[in-house]
């Protein structure tokens, strides 16, 4: 019998979007360099320390209220695993032989037992126009559908997971007249209607790949794998 292959929800992503590279990291772990995202990760921690307060008190946080969303903050004992980077939330698939995971942002419930999955992020725009940003770039797309690959998970641990799933977006104010070392956001909440009929098959796809000697051709999308070619024809061009 196969091993089991332990997998995240960024290769599946990465299979969607390239994947050579999918392949690379995984089988051969070579990736590019990443930097450490320090001032994202603190947004992150200081409104999962907001949801949590919430939390303990069981009651909606204000701007729940606000945003007309009937939930309060989930309470779990194991959301700190969930929330985990090396840990998450996990199924196993015995007939697929894999181990599938994410580490969530947070999770809300809704008067009827639903569960609402969240994500935080953190950005700095002049304009902050979520359809616009949504119907221009892919990035947006792959994080409606880490939801989706979230919503999926719950549902496999036997939770009942609601259709509409958050961002939680803080747009960092940068033209304030004064710093006085604290900086200020505007808060989005954006509302997204997920389906996640299509995860399970991603999964199994991106398994199968890793199981097979084959080695994909790079992407045209792939923004790594366009660097690395023109790296390489200017290269070979210079040293004729």
């Amino acid at each position: 019998m196969d091993d089991i292959i332990k997998l995240s929800r960024s290769t599946v992503e990465k299979y969607i979007n390239c994947k050579r590279c999918c392949v690379l990291e995984k089988n051969y772990n070579i990736r590019p360099p990443s930097l450490p995202f320090t001032l994202n990760i603190a947004v992150d921690n200081l409104c999962k320390n907001e949801f949590d307060y919430y939390r303990e008190l069981e009651k909606p946080h204000p701007l729940f209220l606000k945003h007309g969303i009937d939930a309060v903050p989930f309470k779990h004992k194991n959301l700190n695993i969930w929330r985990s980077n090396f840990k998450g939330l996990r199924y196993r698939s015995i007939q697929h032989q894999y181990d599938f995971g994410g580490a969530i942002d947070d999770v809300w419930m809704k008067s009827n037992g639903e569960l609402v999955v969240v994500d935080v992020k953190a950005t700095s725009k002049n304009v902050f126009d979520w359809e616009e940003t949504f119907n221009k770039y892919e990035y947006p797309k792959a994080y409606k559908r880490q939801l989706e690959m979230y919503q999926w998970l719950f549902e496999k641990n036997g939770f009942k997971v609601a259709k509409e799933a958050y961002l939680v977006y803080f747009n960092g104010k940068k033209h304030e007249k004064f710093f006085n070392n604290m900086l200020q956001f505007d808060v989005h909440f954006i509302k997204l209607i997920c389906s996640n009929h299509w995860v399970e098959e991603k999964i199994i796809d991106t398994v199968e790949l890793l199981r097979s000697n084959y080695f994909p051709k790079p992407s045209s999308n792939c923004e790594l794998c366009n660097y690395l070619q023109k790296r390489w024809i200017l290269s070979q061009k210079i040293n004729k």
